[in-house]
């Protein structure tokens, strides 16, 4: 599936002009960017698409250390993309999704859900799509650091003092301090302003 290049989200950096049409990411089409338009029109390491498709094929494309063949996988926040052993995260920039080089081996996700299993294991549900069971003591709205192999690397408490991003919203982007959490509403810090912003808006990072 396509759209074109003109009817993109604003959240997706890519230039007005070139090809009409712009390939719609696999899954999460409101946030997700597929592979794809990531390689050809941002990192602008491929002409054409099959010249994606190529070295895709060859297995030289990896998103948090898989291996991909799928031009229209949709990276989201945080992912990592490697094209041939160069790695990139998609960061936020100016309200826009943009990938940018980096050396991590892990991705921050948001804990969006949680639930008691057999065994007092629990399962949380994270922000990129993913469920995994742990025994680590974890709170809604906190964040956690995935390793390659899916296991939690590190826990971000999302609290008064924690560093965090805005997700969604007018403010989508901006970093800052939680001065103050009330319920379900967060003062942030950024180095502009002070917002006062619901906790799902933001990620502890």
């Amino acid at each position: 599936m396509h759209t074109t290049r003109n009817q993109t989200l604003k959240s997706w950096p890519i230039p007005r002009k070139g090809t009409k049409y712009i390939v719609v990411p696999s899954h999460n089409k409101n946030s997700g960017i597929a592979i794809l338009t990531v390689m050809r029109d941002m990192l602008k390491v491929v002409g054409k698409r099959k010249e994606a498709e190529k070295i895709m094929r060859e297995g030289k494309v990896k998103v948090n250390g898989k291996i991909t063949r799928d031009e229209k996988y949709a990276l989201s926040l945080f992912d990592i993309i490697d094209i041939g052993g160069k790695k990139y995260k998609i960061v936020l920039k100016n309200k826009k999704y943009n990938p940018e080089e980096t050396k991590d081996n892990e991705k921050i996700v948001k804990i969006t859900g949680k639930k008691m299993l057999i065994g007092k294991k629990i399962q949380i549900n994270l922000s990129d799509g993913k469920n995994i069971v742990t025994n680590e003591n974890l709170n809604m709205g906190d964040s956690v650091a995935l390793d390659f192999n899916n296991r939690i690397s590190r826990k971000i408490g999302l609290k008064e003092g924690s560093r965090a991003i805005v997700i969604s919203g007018s403010h989508i982007g901006e970093e800052g301090k939680v001065e103050k959490i009330s319920g379900n509403v967060a003062e942030i810090k950024t180095d502009n302003t002070k917002v006062n912003l619901e906790t799902k808006r933001i990620m502890a990072i």
